[in-house]
Formats: C-alpha cells, structure tokens, sequence
C-alpha cells in the first residue's frame, strides 16, 4: 500500500470512520476514481461538520443550564 492510501486510511480511522468506509475510500483511490474520491470525502467531511453542530448544540444547552443554575445560587446568596 502507497504512503498515501496509507495515510487516507489512517486519516478516515482517526477520524471515525468505519473500516468499511476507509476500504471505499482506499478502492476507489485503488482504481483511479479520484473526483469519486474527492466527493467521498467531502461527503465524510460533511458527516462530520454535522456531527460537531449537534455536539454544540448539546454544550450550549449545558451552558444555558449552568447559567440559570449560577443565577438561582446567586439570588439565594442575596
């Protein structure tokens, strides 16, 4: 295997992705496909962006409940 598959694979497992899905990626590299390639990995690219929104969303509500939870301490202190 190429340097290169070599680090597509690694990339692709670091970053998440199912052995599966790096063996597409390293085919499709395999056979010459690279705009295939290139649409893959932005569609992975976009699996994750995705996922790291829904993980925000999550923390700022974490950080709206810590806030209201600081202003009912506050206010008792009072």
């Amino acid at each position: 295997m190429s340097d290169y598959k070599k680090d597509l694979a690694a990339c692709l497992l670091d970053a998440g992705f199912t052995k599966e899905a790096m063996g597409e990626a390293v085919r499709l590299c395999e056979a010459g496909r690279k705009e295939e390639l290139v649409r893959f990995l932005r569609v992975k690219r976009c699996d994750l962006i995705e996922k790291l929104h829904e993980s925000q969303k999550r923390i700022d509500r974490f950080d709206y409940m810590i806030r209201q939870t600081e202003k009912q301490i506050y206010m008792r202190a009072e």
